[in-house]
């Protein structure tokens, strides 16, 4: 289990039977007692940089990850660096 904050990263080693869901290893991790700011239902997860769904089962190995929400749209921070004089 991975999420990072802006002042350091918090992984947790979790065993859990293969088949046992997202939602579920996030759950029985703590991590949402040890971050309360952490909303399931607003952000995203997934599973070694690939975005999953909460209902994904895991497999042997896999790393949850939390992602937190984007502060700027990367598109439009990308333009405004461009406009910038060098």
């Amino acid at each position: 289990m991975a999420y990072a904050l802006p002042e350091n990263q918090v992984l947790i080693a979790l065993d859990v039977e293969e088949g046992t869901t997202i939602r579920q290893a996030i759950e029985r991790s703590g991590i949402l007692l040890r971050i309360p700011g952490i909303d399931l239902a607003e952000g995203c997860v997934g599973v070694f940089g690939k975005v999953a769904r909460l209902d994904t089962a895991l497999r042997d190995g896999d790393r949850v990850e939390i992602y937190r929400p984007l502060g700027a749209d990367p598109r439009e921070a990308r333009r405004q660096r461009v406009k910038r004089p060098r």
